[in-house]
């Protein structure tokens, strides 16, 4: 289901979607809330597919790739409400990874030649 949208139109989506309420954006507090919601519902799917704890026959199914959606049209509400644009936070945050960690972990070319 790859619909090959940019960072840019998903939050365009998004704030499309929310301006359309009287209410709009929750508060950034009431949102880290919601996030922190939504993480624990990706937990607990995670949990029962991979982790030790099966659902009950009375739980219904709920898929982690829609529990993933949820958390990042939370993650998007609160990078739009704080006018925060992701693609240049993930290039910020790639940058870091690319330079402060690139000798962190052992790369799959270089585990040959040690």
């Amino acid at each position: 289901m790859t619909n090959g949208k940019s960072m840019k139109e998903l939050q365009a989506e998004v704030d499309q979607y929310i301006s359309q309420f009287k209410e709009g954006y929750f508060s950034p507090l009431a949102m880290l809330a919601r996030l922190t919601e939504e993480l624990g519902e990706l937990a607990r799917e995670v949990n029962h597919y991979y982790g030790e704890k099966p659902k009950k026959s009375t739980e219904t199914e709920k898929a982690i790739e829609e529990e993933l959606g949820d958390l990042l049209f939370v993650i998007i509400c609160l990078a739009n409400s704080l006018n925060i644009d992701l693609e240049e936070a993930h290039d910020y945050v790639m940058n870091k990874f690319n330079t402060r960690d690139k000798n962190r972990w052992t790369r799959l070319d270089q585990e040959s030649v040690e």
